[in-house]
């Protein structure tokens, strides 16, 4: 009837992206999806959907940060973790965020540009992220925002380095080849022909917190997982500490134990040394980009998710961000995962999420999982809203709150 306001119902789409199976927008798509069959609640309360695709400092940074402020993704040809040369994309950011740059270290040396058994943590480079940097330089971009989750590699950024014309000399005088295990040769630093200029401002996305080398660092850690045996880690580890001390007797910065120094395989590391960067987290930068807590402001619920919530989850990832967030408002959140580890849940519910919630409707496998991504999502969502009891019976609302 005219001059009757109706009661709404927001609710937040905040998913991270689902690796190998969907980008954060595509899965905050699916789940929209599913509210829309829904329609509208038997009381004629209507549903509103807004949108706040996240991601941390990993694979899918580029993609979220560029579709939030209307930017542009550009192309560029560097090579890849093994020397090969490929098409890598980077992208400026939209609007007031023009002059900033996004690029994305998996472009250029991630893990998913290999095959299982082309893995090399020993000799794989960083030297593709270093072209990706002078791109973007070049088309006038004056800060860069650089996320590094994602590595093959493991040479503490040595190859962006080079990339960026700072030598790296053995006790020769000779310029050190790429990879991990070469930096127990390293000697001297030499930065006379760097083509990063002072007023360039460089950030680094990153949500982890290890430190450079030892037990808790890049090797041990992450290393197994990029190919690297028992012994390599041991090399490896070792050239890193080798790689520190250089750093710290010639441009007097100590990298070694600075938390997120070991992302990416010391990718961190040697952004902090070479560019000066800055260290932020990466699923609070895309937060505040993509004006998270201005959305959150007008919802009475918030869905998120990824493709597997473990023990990673609870410490700074995405999840873990939006649930304290909406925890300070008193707003439930829901995560949809394809898998869940024991355990992962009660750690996150301590930073203030209400529940979790597997996509999967029957045994199938990964691969499977991932190939019904979409549908799945879709479907687990609208049971979610069609099981009001899950909110305690019934939808808190506020007569006309919209989307604003």
């Amino acid at each position: 009837m005219s001059g009757e306001t109706q009661a709404i119902f927001n609710i937040l789409l905040a998913p991270n992206a689902f690796k190998g199976s969907l980008t954060a927008l595509s899965a905050a798509l699916a789940m929209d999806e599913g509210i829309r069959r829904v329609g509208g609640l038997p009381n004629g309360v209507a549903l509103n959907t807004l949108f706040a695709p996240l991601a941390d400092g990993g694979d899918g940074a580029l993609e979220t940060l560029i579709s939030a402020t209307g930017g542009s993704l550009e192309s560029a040809e560097v090579q890849d973790p093994l020397g090969r040369t490929i098409q890598a994309r980077w992208g400026r950011l939209g609007g007031e965020h023009s002059h900033i740059a996004v690029i994305e270290m998996a472009e250029a040396s991630g893990l998913r540009l290999l095959q299982r058994d082309e893995l090399d943590p020993l000799h794989a480079s960083t030297y593709g992220v270093g072209q990706l940097m002078l791109k973007a330089i070049e088309a006038g971009c004056r800060e860069l925002l650089v996320a590094i989750g994602g590595s093959a590699t493991n040479d503490g950024g040595a190859g962006m380095a080079q990339a960026l014309g700072i030598r790296l000399l053995d006790e020769t005088g000779r310029d050190l080849p790429p990879g991990g295990v070469n930096l127990n040769r390293l000697a001297a630093i030499d930065r006379s022909s760097s083509l990063l200029s002072k007023d360039i401002r460089v950030s680094v996305a990153c949500d982890v917190n290890n430190p450079l080398c030892g037990a808790e660092g890049a090797s041990a850690v992450y290393g197994p997982q990029k190919g690297a045996t028992a012994e390599d880690v041991v090399a490896l580890d070792a050239g890193l500490w080798r790689f520190s001390e250089v750093i710290k007797s010639q441009l007097s910065i100590d990298v070694a134990e600075r938390p997120g120094a070991g992302a990416a395989g010391g990718l961190g590391a040697g952004l902090m040394a070479f560019c000066g960067a800055e260290l932020r987290s990466g699923s609070d930068w895309v937060m505040e980009v993509v004006g998270f807590e201005e959305k959150l402001a007008q919802c009475q619920l918030v869905i998120t998710g990824e493709g597997r919530i473990d023990g990673q989850t609870a410490r700074g990832k995405v999840i873990a961000g939006v649930a304290q967030r909406a925890k300070a408002r008193g707003i439930p959140v829901i995560a949809l995962a394809g898998s869940i580890e024991e355990g992962a849940d009660a750690l996150l519910r301590e930073s203030g999420l209400t529940a979790t919630v597997c996509i999967l409707d029957s045994p199938c496998t990964v691969d499977e999982a991932m190939r019904r991504g979409y549908a799945l999502i879709a479907d687990t969502t609208e049971r979610l809203i069609r099981l009001r009891g899950v909110f305690g019976g019934h939808f808190v609302l506020e007569e006309g709150r919209g989307a604003g």
